[in-house]
């Protein structure tokens, strides 16, 4: 079998006698694109933050494409993982063109002040026609909705040509109609065939596009469920990861839910 796109074994984070996250297994096979599914406060944020090397575990082993953090290097096991995020998305400079921001993913810079070669301008437009935002090679960031700010990011993201993409909360901020044209937008990029590993992180189950193959269900810093999402997506599962009663409703390969009592 091939080696897994992420690997978290036994995962356990623990600080100040407050334990963050425990007895996390997780696996990601190269074709699967998964969810992280969890209330406020269940542990997805330490869990990317241990993907990405910024959070140290206690305990266990993090893997990313077959190198252990610990064992190789972690700004070389970064460039391999991108990440979009509301943290990178407010580091941005106000007056940077959208060609820009997206260039300087290649050298994992924020507020790029150095010249860029013919060759990373021909990819960012590349890029930008990827993310179906070319128009906006020359707009400067503060213009920029947040909707297309959003795709800018992942233009961004993709430059350094991640296998794994990690999109944290991506839909925030935007209203009704510009988050369903984003989320249009993420299962048009998942069904590309070089598409890179997606890692969608949210609360919401109607952001879940039928793209997404796998999904993981954090509570109280544990796995509450993990696998193929048809069979983890029920109204158990969900009632009991947001502690109410509530029934899942599927239509189209999209999730909706509708929410009773409190649970005891």
């Amino acid at each position: 079998m091939a080696k897994p796109v992420l690997s978290v074994a036994g995962l356990r984070i623990e600080r100040d006698g407050t334990v963050i996250l425990r007895d996390v297994d997780w696996r990601v096979q190269r074709g699967e694109h998964w969810v992280i599914l969890g209330a406020n406060g269940s542990g997805k944020t330490s869990l990317l933050s241990a993907l990405t090397g910024y959070l140290m575990p206690t305990s266990g082993e993090v893997s990313v494409l077959g190198e252990t953090y610990g064992e190789s290097d972690w700004r070389e096991l970064r460039k391999k993982i991108g990440l979009v995020s509301s943290s990178v998305r407010q580091m941005m400079a106000d007056e940077e063109p959208a060609l820009e921001t997206v260039a300087s993913g290649k050298y994992a810079m924020i507020d790029f002040w150095g010249r860029l070669s013919r060759t990373d301008k021909v990819e960012a437009v590349k890029l930008l026609r990827q993310v179906e935002c070319e128009y906006l090679a020359a707009r400067p960031w503060r213009v920029l909705s947040q909707g297309e700010r959003q795709r800018v990011l992942i233009g961004r993201a993709l430059m350094a040509k991640p296998r794994v993409l990690i999109l944290d909360e991506p839909c925030a901020g935007l209203d009704p109609a510009a988050r369903e044209h984003f989320l249009q937008f993420i299962q048009r990029l998942g069904a590309q065939k070089n598409s890179p590993t997606l890692v969608l992180v949210t609360h919401h189950v109607e952001e879940m596009m039928p793209v997404f193959s796998h999904v993981l269900i954090l509570k109280n810093g544990a796995v509450l469920a993990a696998g193929i999402k048809t069979k983890v997506m029920t109204s158990n599962n969900l009632s009991e990861t947001f502690s109410v009663k509530l029934k899942l409703q599927r239509q189209r390969g999209r999730y909706a839910m509708k929410i009773g009592k409190s649970a005891p």
